[in-house]
């Protein structure tokens, strides 16, 4: 089935108008016609059945028009990976290392299989370091949850949806509960992430302990993961954190699920609105989106 072909009876069946269509390829209608009757010659079967004056989608026709649009897709994504093989490029991307554990490296690993002359440079930052690199133009990709600061000039590709759980410390009262509720963090000593560099977190903790009624007593604010797992670990308190960390948890801190969830985070990869057409950088985005479904956290409770 030649790709051409597969593209004259997909815009054909969309306009619902050979003449139109024909004029939209830059064919004449006759020529249009010989290309979709090609088709049904190769396959043996009709694709459309044919009025005087319009056509219709037979069964087959309406597969076809179905399956070949993601076909197309997939050959025109096929094709930027092959073209962009040929291009030496570093990109530079910003990452979190609690939103992007089990998603960041095989994205790497099989980009790097993609693209073996292309460099990629790694800056573990926080959320509002992320955004300002980005607009300044000192980093090419972010990871990191969307701000809520929209900007014009950023585009968001989701990447994945994350739950939260709770870390605690095994010294800890609540360490011997199988599930949390919204109740058994009232009053409870928490460590959090430093606002001013991590405002949406904060925000969505907030907002969460508010819509419950809840008191939140902060214990410490911390400028990364590192420093916050330490906190919990030594017994400062506990913390909200996402499922996805969960790799990274020395063995005297717990992660337990709660019930009823704060709102989820989705992980996305931003990107300044002027990158578009950069080819290499769409297929990185491309590899974290399948990492993260090769690597799904499994919630071992239901929301």
């Amino acid at each position: 089935m030649e790709l051409r072909l597969l593209r004259s009876f997909i815009a054909a069946a969309e306009d619902g108008n050979i003449s139109r269509a024909a004029s939209r390829l830059g064919l004449t209608q006759p020529a249009l016609s010989r290309q979709i009757k090609t088709m049904e010659d190769d396959l043996g079967l009709m694709l459309l059945e044919r009025a005087a004056h319009s056509f219709s989608l037979t069964p087959a026709g309406e597969l076809l028009l179905r399956e070949g649009k993601s076909l197309i897709e997939k050959a025109e994504l096929l094709e930027q990976r092959v073209r962009a093989t040929a291009k030496a490029q570093t990109l530079r991307v910003g990452y979190s290392p609690s939103l992007t554990a089990g998603i960041l490296v095989p994205a790497m690993e099989a980009f790097s299989q993609i693209h073996p002359r292309a460099r990629v440079e790694l800056s573990d930052l926080t959320s509002m370091e992320m955004l300002e690199g980005l607009l300044k133009g000192n980093l090419d990709v972010v990871v990191t949850v969307q701000t809520g600061k929209e900007s014009s000039d950023v585009s968001w590709h989701p990447i994945q949806k994350q739950t939260w759980r709770v870390a605690v410390p095994r010294q800890h009262p609540l360490q011997t509960k199988k599930q949390l509720v919204a109740a058994d963090l009232n009053d409870q000593r928490l460590v959090v992430y430093n606002p001013r560099e991590y405002p949406d977190y904060w925000a969505l903790i907030s907002d969460w302990f508010k819509s419950h009624g809840m008191n939140a007593r902060i214990a410490s604010e911390c400028d990364g993961l590192t420093s916050l797992i330490n906190a919990v670990e030594a017994g400062l308190g506990i913390a909200l954190v996402v499922e996805r960390i969960a790799c990274m948890i020395p063995e005297r801190v717990l992660l337990k699920p709660l019930k009823p969830q704060p709102a989820p985070v989705c992980i996305s990869a931003g990107t300044l609105e002027r990158s578009r057409p950069d080819k290499v950088l769409q297929v990185f985005i491309e590899e974290l989106k399948r990492a993260s479904q090769l690597d799904k956290p499994k919630s071992d409770f239901q929301p």
